[in-house]
């Protein structure tokens, strides 16, 4: 029976090894200290957080997430930890609320590992508090227990270490915040979480024998997007509340809010019932659509992130899996090996055997059981792959032999896909949102992969100009005829070859832009355009909008910076990203951050805001479940394939075609 714990309130604990969870609607830190008889943190490294996400018996998330798993092995503690608080606190410097007070209430629970919930408590009563520690487990008398805390902190995270006794409290938030950052720069964002009723069923289980977390059957319920409404009309809607979203140097009613507007909240229904009966002690033959949703389009959305998911947790489980085995062998052979007498002759080659043994056996389960979801994944994702509709599907799909022109704009885009090294061949398709709420960063950097250190520094650039065009013309393809333009800076032309599917089918309104006029003239524009659609809408004129302004999708594709560009041209892309995006203005950048080190520190707030991708296979991002880094790879057309050309033919056919 679960334990609702008020503050103050405690429980014993019923085993060693627990999973804490966290719900909280927003993106929070979750992290934790260890204390002593006292409760004093001795020093950083009592602390575990994303910076340094694993203590012995503990392990915290890489990243800021709205839902956190925390590992804890009470019996692997160190003998002078008698207290482990876990703690909470709202990332600074990226454009989410500042204080409790303003998201709902985190929800807390304690699980064993099969996911049977020991514990649970909802931390009420926060308001300016932008800290706090929700739990802490405790020894006393040789047992442990959990109690509620609730205990809140204004001075943030620092306040709140400082307060535990650490001295390098303010140093040590600052390092937490920083890691905070850099990891939601390369967090793939999860689309809207949907209602509990609407949870998407996933058959997929995996139980780590002996002592590897549940991936999938305790799984909280995966992210989904609320569901499509007709076409987001061209001007959006007011911003909204003060906690909504991003900032910005014109956001005078407050942050922006990047909801799409118009989209409906409710739950969708349930999948049809398609899937045929699983054969006893099988699983069920894979099914396209197999989520919910009211259209195909939208089942198929759910079933790829909830696949990625799957995907994520089952790993994580046969991960955990084989730390447990590798602290347990080692523990067991400190123990039988602490007898200096013991360490040679048979007793000692005995203890070895029997510990390898054991470790090669809890191993051994949790690779059967990882490899049978593996199997069912893989034969999803062979159902899934040929029924995707072309925003989702891969170039090589046939779906583009058979392409037209939409009439409707599609709930995402694919911009590449995403693997783990167990098994490389099951590729997850990595889907964004469609309008897009985030610029893209195609860097032509070399980076430590291994595919960006065989290629020289001018292949990897023209590799990345080759990207952009391709993401360019895919954006341009599934949006409606005359609802998506793209605009180009070249400053020096050296993307021109790349770019010329773009140029020579008539897609663009305008040759690329050359030199520092053409920088200055592109930029003056669509600037314009932001300020000019933000003032109508704060001011409620939208139909007093200059008739000759467009009202489509806006995508500006900057290719070599910062070469052409100037101070004045530096603040009004890092404005353009920052404001863009709510009223239809988007960026995509082809450049090396190595290249404007000259402006330092000031251009940071511009990666960050962009989703970074790579033009070859690079190990850099995180999922937002469990802070796996995943290979990415490009979405590019095959060798020698003319489908981009063909597809954008239609496309500027169809542009020519709309009444002028």
């Amino acid at each position: 029976m679960t334990a609702e714990l008020v503050r103050g309130q405690n429980h014993p604990l019923p085993q060693a090894r627990l999973e804490i969870r966290v719900s909280a609607g927003k993106p929070v830190v979750a992290g934790a200290t260890l204390g002593d008889e006292q409760g004093t943190v001795r020093g950083t490294e009592w602390v575990a957080h994303p910076g340094s996400p694993q203590l012995p018996g503990l392990e915290v998330s890489k990243q800021a997430a709205a839902d956190h798993r925390l590992a804890v092995d009470l019996e692997a503690l160190p003998e002078t930890v008698h207290r482990v608080s876990v703690l909470l606190a709202l990332p600074v410097g990226v454009g989410g609320p500042l204080r409790f007070g303003a998201v709902a209430a985190p929800f807390v629970s304690v699980t064993g590992l099969d996911g049977s919930e020991v514990a649970n408590y909802t931390v009420t009563g926060l308001d300016s508090e932008s800290a706090v520690v929700a739990l802490e487990l405790y020894r006393r008398q040789g047992i442990w227990k959990v109690r509620a805390v609730g205990q809140g902190y204004a001075g943030g995270l620092a306040d709140m270490l400082a307060d535990q006794g650490l001295a390098e409290a303010h140093e040590l938030a600052a390092a937490i915040h920083a890691a905070v950052s850099s990891g939601m720069a390369r967090s793939v964002a999860p689309p809207p979480a949907r209602g509990r009723d609407d949870d998407r069923m996933r058959r997929t289980t995996s139980h780590a024998a002996n002592g590897g977390r549940d991936a999938q059957s305790d799984a909280p319920p995966p992210p989904s997007p609320a569901p499509a409404a007709p076409p987001v009309p061209p001007v959006p809607q007011a911003p909204g509340g003060p906690d909504s979203g991003a900032t910005g140097p014109a956001a005078q009613g407050g942050p922006i809010d990047y909801a799409h507007p118009r989209r409906r909240t409710t739950a969708p229904p349930p999948p049809p019932p398609t899937a045929p009966p699983a054969p006893p002690g099988g699983f069920p033959q894979p099914v396209a659509g197999d989520a919910t949703g009211w259209s195909m389009e939208e089942r198929l959305y759910n079933q790829v992130w909830g696949m990625f998911e799957d995907l994520a947790r089952t790993v994580a489980a046969y991960r955990s899996a084989v730390d447990f085995a590798e602290s347990r062998m080692d523990q067991e052979l400190d123990k039988a090996l602490s007898d200096p007498r013991s360490r040679i002759g048979t007793a000692g080659d005995t203890a070895r055997a029997t510990a390898q043994a054991k470790h090669d056996e809890l191993v051994g389960r949790a690779r059967e059981v990882l490899e049978r979801d593996l199997t069912q994944l893989a034969a999803e994702a062979d159902v899934v792959e040929p029924a995707l509709p072309p925003a989702f599907a891969s170039w090589g799909n046939p779906v583009w032999h058979g392409y037209r022109v939409p009439m409707e704009i599609p709930m995402a885009l694919r911009v590449g896909d995403l693997h783990l090294p167990e098994r490389p061949d099951l590729r997850i398709p990595m889907l964004i949102r469609l309008p897009l709420e985030r610029g893209l960063w195609i860097d032509s950097g070399r980076s430590g992969s291994d595919a960006a250190l065989m290629m020289e520094s001018d292949q990897l650039r023209r590799a990345a100009v080759e990207t952009a065009a391709a993401h360019a013309a895919r954006l341009l393809a599934v949006y409606p005829a005359g609802e998506f333009t793209v605009h180009v800076i070249d400053p020096a032309g050296t993307g021109a070859t790349a770019l010329a599917p773009l140029t020579e089918s008539g897609v663009l309104d305008e040759p690329p832009a050359a030199g520092a006029q053409g920088v200055t003239a592109v930029l003056a524009k669509l600037t314009q355009r932001v300020e000019l659609v933000q003032m109508a809408v704060r001011g409620g004129a939208v139909d007093s909008l200059p008739p000759d302004l467009d009202t489509a999708e806006q995508l500006l594709i900057v290719n070599d910076f910062p070469h052409g560009f100037d101070d004045r041209g530096v603040t009004q892309l890092r404005y353009l990203a920052d404001e863009g995006p709510s009223v239809g203005v988007h960026l995509m950048m082809v450049a090396d951050r190595e290249d404007a080190t000259a402006y330092g520190p000031v251009l940071d707030p511009l990666w960050r805001s962009l989703l970074r991708v790579t033009p070859v296979p690079d190990n850099h991002l995180i999922d937002p479940w469990v802070g796996h880094t995943w290979t990415f790879e490009p979405l590019l057309p095959p060798p020698g394939s003319q489908v981009v050309r063909q597809v954008l033919a239609q496309v500027a056919a169809a542009r020519r075609a709309l009444p002028r």
